[in-house]
C-alpha cells in the first residue's frame, strides 16, 4: 500500500479561458485568447473558447462533481478580464461576483480554494499597451491581484500568482503558438523577466494585505535527458535546460539568472534593474511544480547534427512520452534548490482516446495506469524527505486544449462538447478511489 500522509492535498485544476466559456458576458474584456482562438489559422479547426464546459453558468454542477470524486482541493484560475475589462482601474462587479460565488460553494462543499491569479489570459486592453513586453505591467498585475485579494483573501488561503510563466513568454511572444502569437526572441525575454517582477509584486501586496494565507507561483519543468556521450548532446542538454528551467528557478531561488543566457542572446538579453533579482527572490510560502513528460536529445550519427528523440515508451496524444520516473527527478531537483519550502505538483496528466461504451461509461485505461505511476513516483518522493504536500491532476475535465482546440482530452471527467453532458471516466472513478484512502494499493 502507497499511503499518503495524513493531510495531503489531492486536487483537480482547470484554467479559465478552457472551461470557462461565456468569455464577454456581464461585462467582461476581451483577453489574447478570445483574440487569438478567433484568428483564422491558430486553433484546431478555429475552434474557440467561447461555450467551452460552459462552467461560467454550470459552476454549481460541476462543484458537485467535485464533491463527488470527492476532491479536497480545486486548482481554478481567474480571468483578468472578467475582473477588470480594461486590465486596470474599473472593476467589473458581475466578473468578481462570479469568483466569490465559485469560492463560497467549493467551500460549502468542502473543498479548498487554491487560485491562479493569473493563466495565460490576459487582458487584450493591455496587450494594446505591449503587454507582457511593458515594464508597467508589474504594477498592472499588482493592482489586479490587490482586488482580488481583498475581495476573495478571507476565505482562498493558497494562491498562485503565475502559471507556467516559461509558456507565456515563449510559447506566446517566442514561437507564437500561444497568444498573443508573437515570434519575437528579444519580447519573450523582456516578459519573462516581467512576469518574474509581476510575481515579485503580486507578493508583495499579499505581505502588506496582512492575510492570512499563503503565496507560491507554478512552474513547469520537465525532465531533459541525454541519448548518448556526445560533448555536442550535452552541450545541448545543457542549454535547452538551461533555457526551460534554470532561466526561472534559478533566479526565484538564487536571486540570479543563469550567466549563459545574458552570453547566449548578447544585446538581445534585458537590462536588470539594481534590486530586481532581490524581489524576484523574496520568500515565498510553497511552489507549484507541474510535470508531463521528458525530453531527449541525441547525436544523429548520418548528419551529426543534434536532435530531439523518442524513447521505446509509449506516448500520450500530445506526443509526449509517459515517464513516471521524471517526477522524482524533477521534485528532487527542486527541493535541492529551495530547501524545506513545500511543493505541490500543481498539474500531471495525460491526452489519451476515451472509449465511450454502449451503457455510457467511459474507458480510458491509458490514463488510469498513467495516473498510478504518477502517483507512485510522488509517493517515493515523500518517502525520500521530499516536502511534497499535495496533488492536482490535470484536468478535471476535457477542455479547450489552447492552440489544440478540442482535439485533445485531459479530463477525469469527460465532457460531450455538444450536450455538455458530463461524465466522469475510469480514471476519475480511480482517483476517486485514491483520495478516499488516500493512497493506492500496489495492485489496484
Amino acid at each position: 500500500m502507497y499511503r499518503f500522509p495524513e493531510g495531503f492535498v489531492w486536487g483537480a485544476a482547470t484554467a479559465s479561458y478552457q472551461i470557462e466559456g461565456s468569455p464577454l458576458a456581464d461585462g467582461a474584456g476581451e483577453s489574447i485568447w478570445h483574440r487569438f482562438s478567433h484568428t483564422e489559422g491558430n486553433t484546431h479547426n478555429g475552434e474557440t473558447g467561447d461555450v467551452a464546459c460552459d462552467h461560467y453558468r454550470r459552476y454549481r454542477e460541476d462543484v458537485a462533481l467535485m464533491k463527488e470524486l470527492g476532491l479536497k482541493a480545486y486548482r481554478f484560475s481567474i480571468s483578468w478580464p472578467r475582473v477588470l475589462p480594461e486590465g486596470k482601474g474599473r472593476i467589473n462587479p458581475k466578473g468578481l461576483d462570479f469568483y466569490d460565488r465559485l469560492v463560497d460553494e467549493l467551500l460549502e462543499n468542502g473543498i479548498e480554494p487554491f487560485a491562479t491569479i493569473y493563466h495565460w489570459d490576459l487582458p487584450g486592453a493591455l496587450h494594446d499597451l505591449g503587454g507582457w513586453i511593458n515594464p508597467e505591467i508589474e504594477h498592472w498585475f499588482a493592482d489586479y491581484a490587490a482586488v482580488l485579494f481583498l475581495r476573495l483573501g478571507d476565505r482562498v488561503k493558497r494562491w498562485i500568482t503565475l502559471n507556467e510563466p516559461w509558456c507565456s513568454a515563449h510559447l506566446g511572444y517566442v514561437t507564437g503558438h500561444h497568444a498573443p502569437g508573437l515570434r519575437d526572441q528579444w519580447a519573450g525575454l523582456r516578459a519573462a523577466h516581467h512576469l518574474l517582477l509581476a510575481h515579485a509584486a503580486a507578493v508583495e501586496v499579499y505581505r502588506a494585505s496582512g492575510l492570512q494565507g499563503q503565496i507560491g507561483i507554478t512552474v513547469n519543468i520537465n525532465a531533459t535527458h541525454a541519448g548518448d556521450d556526445a560533448p555536442e548532446t550535452l552541450a545541448v542538454v545543457r542549454r535547452v535546460d538551461t533555457y526551460n528551467t534554470r532561466f526561472f528557478l534559478e533566479p526565484l531561488f538564487k536571486g540570479s539568472y543563469p550567466e549563459e543566457l545574458a552570453q547566449h542572446f548578447g544585446r538581445a538579453w534585458p537590462k536588470v534593474t539594481a534590486g530586481d533579482l532581490e524581489r524576484i527572490a523574496q520568500p515565498m510560502d510553497f511552489l507549484g511544480i507541474n510535470y508531463y513528460t521528458r525530453l531527449i536529445f541525441a547525436k544523429d550519427p548520418a548528419t551529426g547534427t543534434v536532435r530531439q528523440v523518442k524513447s521505446t515508451a509509449p506516448y500520450t496524444d500530445m506526443g509526449w512520452e509517459v515517464y513516471p520516473e521524471g517526477l522524482y527527478e524533477v521534485l528532487k531537483r527542486v527541493h535541492e534548490m529551495a530547501g524545506p519550502l513545500p511543493l505541490y505538483v500543481t498539474e500531471n496528466g495525460a491526452a489519451f482516446p476515451d472509449r465511450i461504451r454502449p451503457d455510457g461509461t467511459v474507458s480510458d485505461p491509458e490514463r488510469t495506469d498513467y495516473l498510478r505511476q504518477h502517483f507512485i513516483q510522488a509517493h517515493r518522493c515523500i518517502q525520500d524527505g521530499i516536502p511534497l504536500a499535495g496533488y492536482f491532476v490535470w484536468s478535471l475535465m476535457d477542455n479547450f486544449e489552447w492552440a489544440f482546440g478540442y482535439s485533445k482530452r485531459f479530463g477525469v471527467v469527460h465532457v460531450d462538447f455538444e450536450t455538455q453532458k458530463r461524465t466522469v471516466k475510469e480514471s476519475g472513478r480511480f482517483f476517486s478511489r485514491v483520495i478516499a484512502q488516500n493512497g493506492l494499493d500496489a495492485e489496484s
